[in-house]
């Protein structure tokens, strides 16, 4: 796998902005704080792995670490994504009982890292989209009267609640 850019955690220089990286599923547009993407790479080689839910993917090796790749489709509750060529995997830091792990995200391409003041992100629509509102942290405002999804990571890739959906589908399965 070629690593198409390593991305530094440099936080923008405007008080009250933040940079993110934005990325496509499907004709949405989705966005993550810079912070926590480690790198993006080509999407390659990955193992698949027995009696996982749908929305992990598979595991790639990276520079000799196993990381699990989550299906950003699938984990919303959409069919799995397919593999186009500009497919490619967000790898990202997740906390779980306090130790840093990391995760791959396969999205449908990344677009760019943009500056968003916190004035310019709105709250989670009650009803209208498509991923679960506690998965939002907001709807940040774009050109043309369009908007950003700006992901909620703690709660959309929560590694407890994965896991858990992990053990009930590897229950189910063996039942």
């Amino acid at each position: 796998m070629a690593t198409i850019s390593h991305l530094g955690s440099e936080a923008a220089d405007t008080p009250g902005t933040a940079q993110y990286l934005t990325f496509m599923l499907g004709s949405d547009v989705f966005a993550m704080d810079i912070r926590t993407v480690r790198e993006i790479i080509q999407y390659g080689t990955m193992t698949t792995v027995p009696l996982m839910p749908s929305f992990v993917r598979g595991v790639i090796n990276l520079r000799g670490a196993v990381v699990p790749v989550i299906d950003l489709q699938a984990r919303f509750g959409h069919p799995p994504a397919s593999v186009g060529r500009r497919t490619c995997i967000v790898v990202f830091d997740a906390v779980r009982h306090g130790e840093r792990l990391e995760l791959g995200l396969l999205v449908d391409a990344v677009s760019e890292v943009v500056d968003i003041p916190s004035s310019q992100i709105e709250p989670a629509p009650s009803f209208g989209t498509s991923v679960r509102r506690d998965f939002i942290h907001g709807m940040a405002k774009a050109a043309e009267g369009r908007f950003i999804v700006v992901l909620a990571p703690d709660k959309a890739l929560d590694v407890d609640e994965m896991a858990a959906l992990c053990e009930v589908s590897q229950d189910a399965l063996a039942a």
